[in-house]
């Protein structure tokens, strides 16, 4: 099922104004309505890497099984939707594509990166993710910040060791706790929610969240919502004039038609309750 004129997808990335070189990578595909946004580490050049084969495995895979998607079936084991299950193995592969990579490359020994996969289907959409990379989501003019940070920090906020506020300002807030390609194994976690016509998805690197608020955000797409691209440009001007101490990712989703897939018991479900 194609999603082409009912997704909206736009998305810009800048190295900053402190790093040499950019190490995150976007991709999307608006006739898929898949968005992928990975934040690479490791020394010469190996996160720049890391990102790459990444967001190019994630796409190239679920690209391949585009006529076998967007069905709306579930599996029976996971409950989870086959769209679900089809990204979690493509995030597995990307890990293991990257952990290959990093054995047999001493140069790239260690790289690792965040990734964010956002997919929507059938009125609903999938997000899984990897690390300290977020998703918010904008609806009825409120910011949420859907995906929850694996990182130490967010560890010891949850532990109330730190506010939100303190962690804002501490030099240790960027350690993640999970990262593609770092292990054999990676634990992904994976949400599924219900997409309505006008919600804004935001995915970005943590370039964006460390030098701009949520507020700032908020407001910078509520008054860019007709427009991705300056929605998007704006908000790597703004951590830019904040510092722009990292690379700076914003990529932008938003549903503007339904779609519903054919012969869907969420969809039918969904229809007669709305």
């Amino acid at each position: 099922m194609s999603l082409k004129g009912k997704i909206l997808i736009h998305g810009q990335t800048d190295t900053g104004l402190v790093r040499d070189h950019n190490e995150d990578t976007i991709g999307f595909d608006e006739d898929m309505g898949l968005a992928v946004l990975a934040d690479g580490m490791g020394g010469h050049r190996g996160g720049e890497m890391a990102s790459a084969i990444t967001v190019s495995t994630i796409m190239e895979t679920l690209g391949e099984q585009a006529g076998r998607l967007n069905n709306g079936d579930t599996d029976e084991k996971s409950g989870y939707s086959a769209e679900s299950m089809a990204i979690h193995k493509a995030v597995l592969l990307a890990n293991k594509n990257v952990h290959d990579s990093s054995t047999a490359n001493a140069q790239y020994r260690g790289m690792g990166t965040t990734v964010v996969v956002l997919m929507f289907y059938d009125n609903r959409f999938t997000v899984a993710h990897v690390g300290d990379s977020r998703l918010y989501r904008l609806r009825d003019g409120e910011l949420e910040q859907i995906t929850r940070d694996h990182s130490l920090m967010q560890e010891l906020i949850d532990r109330g060791f730190y506010t939100t506020e303190q962690a804002r300002n501490s030099l240790n807030k960027n350690l993640v706790t999970r990262a593609i390609g770092i292990d054999e194994n990676v634990q992904i976690d994976i949400q599924e929610d219900i997409a309505m016509v006008d919600d804004i998805y935001l995915l970005c690197s943590d370039g964006v969240n460390d030098m701009i608020e949520d507020e700032l955000i908020q407001s910078t797409l509520i008054k860019n919502r007709d427009n991705l691209e300056e929605a998007a440009a704006e908000i790597i001007r703004l951590a830019n004039k904040n510092g722009g101490k990292d690379n700076i990712s914003a990529l932008l989703a938003k549903p503007v038609k339904p779609f519903p897939a054919k012969n869907s018991l969420f969809s039918r479900f969904f229809d007669l309750f709305s």
